[in-house]
């Protein structure tokens, strides 16, 4: 058996294999097209494809494929062979610079939110070579970005490159200012901790809800939960561990490098973490672990849930975002030093970030808003709908005496004029974590909570990346016009403390004496749906920002508010008709067999001896008799009002009807029902219960 190192990225096209099968002066045009962002050219182009095609048929491939990732959520991809016909009748394997470089797609079966006509259909995908390509299930697969025929981004990389490209340029300028020289470019780095459910896929096979939507729509809280807390890093059960042991070997040969493994605060809850990598692979390598945990899972008789709130009554699943900025000479930004200028630079672009936070919290709210999330979210659960920043006591007293200008009394006692007295030296882990933090510092990163297991980290780190670009370019255009530059630094950071400090807070975000400080005092945002927070990408500070730094054009926004809003009311549109569809053809019938057997036990009874009380048939008679009746009712009203919002051709519109009349009438419908369940006989219960899906699989 190999180890993991002789196999690990074997089924990838990466550097160590470019190195070994390019000419040197390919495989060093090609870096240069990677590294510094240089025109590719098509003789290079030609030998690039040559090399790949070989290796693919070497290790079995068949076909290629551009992989991209429209605004669907999930991965697209049109597989093509490498057979052309040969002059004798035979076939010979062909793949070209040209094929490697662009494909053609058809745009029109894509969301597009109005950017282009149904009748459109050319679209394009363009190869990312700093993406590397990878065989899966026997197919070369090609990172692609996607746009129209009129090059409008149809896709969730294309922005994702857009932006950090936009943070590069405004970070280089920045160190420039530092006197760093040697840095040729920026990149952020990201880590995404997957948080997951496995479940017995033959009882998976008998919940519609969880087929057609992907959670439990109905169930019964079972007498044991999470209350013991003794899943959260148990013993891993052996299916499970043979589940993730193939998953890892699956990911090493992507080049995915899943690191952590263990269980999750909720029974049946996982969690995979990889080592961050820059953003783009981040997010391919994220869309992959997620395929391939769900093809994996099927192996083993089971089904991986990666819906946010799969179960009520237990922790959703989040997907942490561990973000941070680097050098490509391998100086990370937001780790302090140990010189006045490496802390002076790092305080800047702490700053960066805690203005950027500030600034658009708006934008980071909505980036991981979705009707799934929206369960996990707005108070409910960990963490709040409010963004806020923790940085620790530490940090957040430096930053205080920076403020105020005087001693920092953690160290040394002395004034902090930036670049010229020594500030104190940070260790990673100066203070605690914060786990209720939606967006807390971790020593060299930010740890963003809020995204939701199912998301794509694209969104988030977009508005991410825009968003210190911003702040960076603020700084930029103040201090290199500055006479001295040192005064002009020190003063610029004590402005930016003083003015965004209400978003940072080191308590207990999960009180909500803090949610009515956030809101009521400090002025923070409370976006607690996504009907709430999804408008706020239309509001002009947003559009200028991503706009003028190139992003997204308006169009773009337009679009992206549109499809997402969309997608909104028809993934609860669904869920409402499926509740409606269970509880008419699964539920009421279930409880009415229970009752009619209640009736015909009762009537025995009382004609083998006449006189008998039976007073346990008769009440559970009359209680599940009037809980027919009230689920019934509630059906109705919600199948009404489910056609109503189906009938709202204005998508604002038709989300907000959702928002405050479709949901809770699926709230109420399901209370009645869970109800029922709790008095109705297990025998009669059409689909398996909570306790059998939490604690079924051993």
């Amino acid at each position: 058996m190999s180890s993991v190192s002789e196999y690990f990225g074997c089924l990838v096209f990466d550097d160590r294999v470019m190195k070994a099968t390019l000419p040197l002066k390919v495989y060093r045009s090609l870096k240069k097209t990677i590294d510094e962002d240089e025109r590719l050219d098509s003789e290079v182009a030609d030998a690039v494809a040559d090399a790949m095609k070989d290796w693919a048929i070497a290790h079995g491939a068949t076909h290629f494929t551009h992989w991209f990732q429209p605004l669907t959520g999930i991965t697209a991809e049109k597989h093509d062979s490498f057979i052309s016909p040969a002059p004798d009748g035979g076939v010979i394997m062909e793949f070209s610079g040209k094929e490697l470089i662009k494909g053609e797609p058809d745009a029109s079966s894509f969301p597009s939110g109005g950017l282009r006509a149904t009748f459109e259909a050319r679209g394009y995908t363009a190869w990312d070579p700093t993406s590397y390509a990878f065989i899966k299930d026997r197919t070369l697969c090609i990172p692609t970005a996607f746009c129209s025929f009129g090059g409008e981004a149809l896709d969730k990389k294309t922005p994702l490159l857009r932006s950090m490209q936009a943070l590069n340029r405004q970070a280089m300028r920045v160190l420039r200012l530092f006197g760093n020289t040697d840095v040729h470019c920026v990149r952020t780095s990201v880590g995404p901790e997957q948080e997951y459910f496995l479940v017995d896929k033959e009882m998976y096979d008998r919940r519609k809800d969880l087929i057609f939507c992907g959670r439990t729509l109905f169930g019964a809280k079972p007498p044991k939960g999470q209350e013991l807390d003794d899943h959260y890093f148990g013993v891993i059960k052996p299916r499970v561990a043979a589940f993730m042991a193939e998953l890892n070997e699956e990911l090493w040969k992507l080049g995915v490098l899943a690191k952590t493994e263990h269980n999750e605060v909720a029974p049946s809850q996982h969690e995979l973490a990889p080592i961050y990598t820059t953003t783009n692979i981040a997010t391919d390598h994220n869309q992959l672990t997620m395929e391939i945990m769900q093809k994996v899972a099927l192996r083993h008789g089971l089904v991986c849930l990666l819906h946010e709130k799969p179960f009520a009554g237990v922790n959703g699943s989040g997907k942490h975002n561990n973000w941070s900025m680097a050098t490509d000479t391998g100086v990370n930004l937001l780790t302090p030093g140990d010189t006045p200028y490496e802390n002076a630079q790092f305080l800047l672009f702490l700053c960066a970030v805690i203005q950027a936070v500030d600034d658009y919290q708006d934008l980071l709210r909505l980036s991981v808003a979705s009707a799934g999330n929206d369960h996990r979210l707005g108070a409910n659960e960990a963490p709040p709908a409010v963004v806020s920043m923790f940085l620790g006591d530490e940090l957040t007293a430096v930053l205080n005496a920076i403020e105020a200008d005087r001693p920092y009394s953690g160290t040394e006692k002395t004034v902090m004029k930036l670049g010229v007295h020594v500030l104190p030296k940070f260790t990673r882990d100066s203070t605690d974590r914060n786990r209720t933090s939606p967006f807390a510092f971790t020593g060299n990163k930010f740890e963003f909570r809020m995204l939701g297991s199912a998301n794509s980290i694209a969104c988030t780190n977009i508005m991410l990346n825009a968003a210190v670009a911003e702040s960076l370019r603020q700084y930029a255009d103040r201090l290199e016009g500055a006479v001295d530059f040192e005064t002009a630094l020190h003063d610029l950071i004590r402005e930016v403390i003083r003015a965004h400090k209400r978003i940072i807070f080191n308590g207990n975000g999960y009180d909500e004496d803090w949610i009515r400080e956030a809101t009521e005092v400090r002025g923070l945002l409370n976006l607690r749906t996504t009907p709430d927070a999804l408008p706020t990408i239309l509001e002009k500070k947003n559009v200028d920002m991503l706009t003028s730094l190139k992003i997204f054009t308006l169009p773009e926004i337009r679009s992206r508010y549109e499809i997402t809003l969309e997608n909104y009311c028809k993934t609860v549109l669904i869920e409402a008709e499926t509740m409606v569809d269970m509880a008419r053809k699964e539920i009421l019938p279930a409880v009415e067999r229970y009752a009619r057997a209640l009736s015909d036990s009762l009537l025995a009874k009382t004609a083998a001896v006449p006189g008998l009380a039976c007073r346990y048939e008769r009440e559970l008679i009359s209680r599940l008799s009037a809980a027919t009746d009230e689920i019934d009712a509630c059906t109705a009203a919600l199948a009404s009002s489910a056609l109503t919002v189906r009938g709202t051709e204005n998508v604002t519109a038709a989300a907000r009807l959702i928002r405050d009349d479709l949901l809770p009438r699926m709230a109420e419908l399901r209370v009645v029902c869970d109800e029922a369940e709790t008095v109705t006989d297990e025998s009669f219960w059409p689909f398996p219960t909570y306790g059998k899906l939490l604690f079924g699989v051993k």
